[in-house]
């Protein structure tokens, strides 16, 4: 997008970048991702990802749609992810697949709730292309790394278990997104898994996707 150009670094957590100085003045709550827009005099700071996609989406004027009503769904779905993806992740995620014992009731609890959303996703894509009816939006951005990657099987290994192949809808709007050459693109940005190829580890030129990538710089430890 014209314009847009941007630094991608990398916040190693495992290390606690997070918690240095410097990250925690974009970010007081020391959680990525977060957004320094220099653009602006004094610069900007923006945490949280819904906050940076709306951030972004009013910047660029983009992927937010103009008619007030699907502009309403796709914040509406927005914060839908915001508030749906905690169960995902910090519930069933970490019961199911790091927890050090295994709790039956939790790891059902948090099932149930998954599948409940994975429902909610698939009755709304039933009839709509897009979260936000017949246009991608930020809402779209915001819940296919989440319940995209779920219906993938890629994530916690736990595909099978939530029978995820029942959500007809869902697998159709996930591999349409995983199509858009933009979303490939973007999931090579701060990667360090995966194939070297993949990986770009930090994104500092538009050139990088070409000439940076890890296979690049480290060619005979991707061999």
């Amino acid at each position: 997008h014209s314009g847009a150009e941007y630094d991608a670094w990398l916040v190693n957590i495992m290390e606690g970048d997070q918690f240095s100085s410097g990250f925690v003045s974009a970010n007081p709550n020391s959680k990525i991702p977060a957004l320094m827009d220099h653009s602006t005099n004094p610069p900007t700071r923006v945490f949280e990802s819904g906050s940076i996609l709306l951030y972004l989406s009013e910047k660029f004027d983009a992927f937010l749609p103009k008619d007030p009503r699907k502009r309403t769904e796709a914040l509406s779905w927005l914060f839908w992810q915001m508030g749906s993806a905690p169960y995902l992740g910090g519930g069933f995620g970490h019961f199911y697949a790091y927890a050090p014992i295994k709790i039956e009731y939790a790891i059902d609890r948090f099932a149930m709730e998954v599948k409940r959303e994975l429902d909610v996703l698939d009755k709304r894509l039933a009839d709509n292309e897009f979260m936000a009816g017949d246009e991608y939006s930020i809402a779209d951005m915001a819940i296919w790394p989440w319940y995209g990657a779920l219906a993938s099987g890629v994530v916690y290994d736990a595909g099978e278990f939530l029978q995820v192949h029942e959500y007809e809808n869902v697998q159709r709007w996930t591999k349409q997104i995983a199509e858009r050459p933009a979303v490939k693109r973007g999931r090579m940005v701060n990667r360090t898994f995966g194939k070297p190829e993949t990986q770009l580890r930090e994104r500092h030129d538009a050139s990088d996707f070409d000439t940076r990538t890890q296979d690049k710089l480290d060619p005979e430890g991707s061999s």
